[in-house]
């Protein structure tokens, strides 16, 4: 191969242009790679090999000038893996967090994506990861709402009408031709106006655009429930859900965290289902019992239940077991399911892998120059 190696550079424009919009190619990458996650070709971070990764966190009195000082959503995060099958690519999502970005019309993280060949480690990729991560995240759910949402949905709740929300509306939309209602609850004004207009842009087909004043009125009569707020530091701060409003039959999907009842969790009507089981295992080794304040995904508090023997591990059900046919999945109509979304890094390889591979195809992008010959090899 020679020792020169250039490498391409993806702005986010690049990466419109390279197809990393297409929810519906998005659901079926990250099905196949749910698959391969199943199969054990993978690694993750940390030594149990399943780490969502690395977080660098502040104090909340620096000792030191310039120091940031701890906020909301104010950290910095590095999300490495290598995922095989398909696609054999190693690299590292690397993004910097901060509610005050918004103050200055940015979002609240910046992120950026580097692919490595899997061998030499040299980079193949530099690219803009704002847009790779919010549909990679979205189309997660599209996955579980494919094989776990009644095949008759038409009304989603979405709460939390942010990125999140309109890209899980968008991996919804891919699977369950149906959808005619879409339920909003927000907390600004101007997320509610702008999820408003993209479900018009974007939906013509939606018949109705509810937006309600409070959770009972999202989630009453909705299939699908999607929330994708941020919450407290607490379980007890979390967004209440009383099963009491939970439709027989709905689909509750979580990249965030919520409170129900405990009895929720228990009856046998209801199926706790995660993304990748492993995933919370290596969570539940990370942070201390009980897990849910922390991780402030779902699939945390499945865990402490199993901690307590509330739960058995066979009530953990894995997506990836649903898609091969190991496990049925629903078995009636009338279940209700909690989704765990927690993100892996593994899913911004596979669908940066995917958009890397189309821009070259394509001609998109810049080549940059690392070296034509090491000078200290």
């Amino acid at each position: 191969m020679g020792t020169k190696i250039d490498f391409l550079y993806l702005s986010e424009q690049d990466m419109v242009a390279a197809g990393v919009k297409d929810m519906g190619k998005c659901v079926e990458v990250m099905e196949d790679m749910m698959v391969t996650l199943q199969k054990g070709d993978y690694v993750m971070g940390g030594e149990n090999h399943n780490s969502h990764g690395c977080m660098v966190t502040f104090p909340e009195n620096p000792q030191f000038e310039g120091m940031p000082k701890n906020g909301e959503d104010r950290r910095f995060m590095a999300m490495p893996a290598y995922l095989g099958g398909s696609f054999k690519m190693a690299g590292m999502k690397w993004y910097g967090s901060n509610i005050e970005n918004k103050k200055e019309g940015l979002p609240r993280s910046i992120l950026m994506m580097m692919l490595n060949d899997k061998d030499t480690g040299a980079p193949l990729a530099l690219m803009s990861a704002n847009l790779l991560s919010a549909y990679r995240t979205g189309a997660i759910p599209g996955v579980g709402a494919k094989y776990l949402a009644r095949k008759d949905s038409k009304v989603v709740s979405i709460v939390g009408p942010g990125v999140m929300g309109k890209t899980s509306l968008s991996a919804f939309m891919s699977v369950c031709p149906n959808i005619d209602t879409v339920k909003i609850k927000g907390r600004s004004q101007r997320g509610i106006d702008s999820f408003v207009e993209f479900v018009k842009t974007e939906y013509p087909q939606i018949e109705n655009v509810v937006v309600c004043e409070n959770m009972e009125e999202a989630v009453r009569d909705s299939d699908i429930i999607s929330t994708t707020t941020s919450v407290g530091n607490k379980e007890k701060e979390f967004p209440f859900i009383d099963d009491a409003w939970i439709k027989k039959g709905a689909l509750i999907c979580m990249p965030s965290a919520a409170r129900f009842n405990e009895s929720f969790y228990l009856e046998d009507s209801t199926r706790l289902v995660v993304d990748n089981y492993k995933l919370y295992e290596a969570w539940a080794d990370e942070y201390p019992y009980p897990s849910y304040d922390p991780v402030q995904v779902v699939g945390a508090k499945f865990m402490d239940l199993l901690h307590d023997n509330k739960i058995t591990r066979e009530e953990i059900i894995d997506v990836a077991d649903v898609i091969t046919g190991v496990h049925p999945g629903r078995t009636s109509d009338d279940e209700r399911i909690i989704y765990s979304v927690g993100g892996m890094p593994v899913e911004d390889i596979a669908w940066g892998e995917t958009v890397y591979k189309n821009a070259l195809k394509k001609g998109i992008g810049v080549k940059l120059n690392l070296w034509d010959k090491p000078e200290l090899a």
